[in-house]
């Protein structure tokens, strides 16, 4: 992730102070966030996990070339963010790790001279070249089962107690890896557990139990 510092600098010196730049290293998801700068806007700080890189970033079908431009979120305090990301992959081709550049909105919108051009947009990237929906679906589903591998990570499954299962299935449905379909199924069979054993958890995360 080293190389892309000086690219999250260079971004965040072009935009101004209500740009962030925020650098993910998806080989360690509990603890992405690697680098930041200009981290006022959302308030991203080194060792936290990601937070719209699932439903917003893999699973939109903005998608296009590992990038995703142009999206919304809204801070605790009110504040609409744009946001862009790019996944970033290794020499292989395996994404390992997220550049998101998060614009803080609340000046350009108190400006309404420029409201037009600063803020959502429908516009898309005609010149794109288009992806079968086939591969866009595998394309997703290695990605989020790959999420979900790191997320487990080495630990033996079958010494886990109750407890440590909850946990790691109430991590990833706060990070909306269950969005993806079929992810119940790939993280029951990672954990070794029934689907139904995975609804069941993911209700008592949820507080419905």
């Amino acid at each position: 992730m080293a190389q892309y510092i000086p690219i999250a600098h260079m971004i965040a010196k072009t935009v101004g102070d209500d740009c962030e730049v925020v650098l993910h290293d998806l080989e360690n998801p509990q603890q992405s966030v690697v680098y930041t700068v200009n981290n006022c806007v959302t308030g991203r700080q080194v060792g936290q996990s990601f937070d719209h890189l699932v439903p917003q970033v893999i699973l939109s079908k903005k998608l296009d070339h590992d990038v995703v431009t142009n999206y919304y979120f809204r801070t605790e305090d009110g504040r609409l963010v744009k946001s862009s990301t790019a996944l970033l992959k290794d020499f292989a081709g395996k994404v390992v790790g997220a550049l998101c550049i998060n614009i803080d909105t609340s000046k350009i919108t108190a400006q309404i001279d420029w409201l037009q051009s600063l803020i959502p947009s429908s516009e898309d990237n005609s010149a794109a070249q288009e992806v079968s929906a086939e591969e866009e679906v595998t394309h997703v589903s290695e990605i989020v089962t790959d999420l979900i591998d790191k997320i487990i990570g080495d630990k033996d499954v079958a010494r886990l107690r109750r407890e440590e299962k909850l946990e790691l299935i109430r991590f990833m449905d706060q990070r909306g890896i269950f969005l993806m379909k079929g992810a119940v199924d790939q993280v029951g069979s990672r954990m070794g557990i029934s689907r139904v054993t995975v609804y069941s958890y993911i209700d008592e995360v949820r507080g419905k139990k």
